[in-house]
């Protein structure tokens, strides 16, 4: 698409890999964070309800939409402690080449998914049960 579209992209493959990696990254910060909830909330209302209330403020406090520079001063600290803005981050330097800090974007998102992994962990007996 972004080659039909004229965009600039990278066809790197390793540069694709470690797309793949931030991919999963996030990814498993996602599901596992859907997981907690899931383990305390014990039904899919409430899950739907608030897994939205929480991923909402996640992608508009996160640089996916906006530089952290122009967002207002009140939002910069959320920003710069949301994962998904890591993960927007290192995609948009791999794919197109913005500068940015991989290693930092990669020991966030590993750290972010390493502590929703065992927060999952510890909740998933009590999802089990419900």
């Amino acid at each position: 698409m972004a080659a039909l579209l004229g965009a600039g992209m990278t066809y790197n493959p390793l540069k694709l890999l470690c797309v793949l990696l931030i991919v999963v990254l996030g990814s498993g910060f996602f599901s596992c964070l859907s997981m907690s909830i899931a383990g305390i909330v014990l039904t899919r209302d409430r899950l739907m309800g608030i897994g939205q209330a929480i991923t909402m403020p996640l992608f508009f406090t996160s640089s996916a939409l906006y530089p952290i520079s122009v967002m207002p001063g009140w939002l910069q600290p959320l920003s710069r402690i949301n994962p998904l803005t890591y993960e927007v981050d290192g995609l948009r330097s791999l794919l197109i080449g913005s500068p940015t800090d991989m290693p930092l974007n990669l020991a966030v998102l590993a750290g972010s998914t390493l502590l929703a992994v065992t927060v999952a962990s510890k909740l998933l007996p009590r999802l089990a049960k419900g």
